[in-house]
């Protein structure tokens, strides 16, 4: 219980001491604070993202012609093996495995793949969509690796990746030789 004290009053009354209750004002103070929490955490569930993507065609009258999605390679570093899979949409147009035959390069003991690179470059021929010079897109590639793969080893998967170049014009007019893939890292 709390109590207040109210001084003297200045002159010839005693002073008195005043008990105050707080038990109510602890009630209520309770109360304020399981509203406050309950509505803290519905606001966050009554929000809705909206955005201009409407689903269908923009308009009604006009056809769409189905467009067919790019291929794409997923590679898939495996314990004894690399798996390249080609897929458009969720079709699997063509699988390959290559061993994992690594070389080491140099003192600093550098990991690389050579057959990987060569295996890469072949597909990319076959597959590939983006072969035109004049052409300014890349194909993709999706990486997926685990959690345990060593780093060095990502590393040189990448530059297997990266090895196939292609030729491409810049607007200046000058050509270049740039990889002939964008590479993403798969995200689960």
């Amino acid at each position: 219980m709390g109590g207040v004290d109210v001084g003297d009053g200045g002159g010839k009354k005693r002073s008195t001491n005043s008990d105050i209750n707080m038990i109510p004002f602890i009630d209520l103070l309770m109360v304020t604070i399981a509203f406050l929490l309950i509505t803290a955490v519905w606001t966050t569930n009554s929000r809705i993202n909206a955005d201009a993507q409407v689903p269908g065609p923009p308009d009604p009258n006009k056809e769409l012609t189905p467009q067919t999605p790019e291929k794409v390679l997923n590679l898939h570093i495996g314990d004894s093996e690399f798996s390249l899979v080609w897929k458009q949409g969720a079709t699997v147009v063509s699988e390959i495995k290559v061993p994992k035959n690594q070389i080491e390069v140099g003192d600093a003991k550098i990991i690389r793949y050579p057959d990987l690179a060569k295996k890469i470059e072949e597909e990319w021929k076959a597959q590939g969509g983006h072969r035109d010079p004049t052409d300014r897109k890349l194909d993709q590639c999706i990486l997926f690796s685990d959690n345990r793969t060593p780093f060095k080893e990502i590393v040189a998967v990448l530059d297997a990746l990266y090895a196939p170049k292609r030729d491409m014009k810049f607007p200046d007019g000058s050509t270049k030789k740039l990889p002939v893939f964008n590479m993403t890292f798969s995200v689960r």
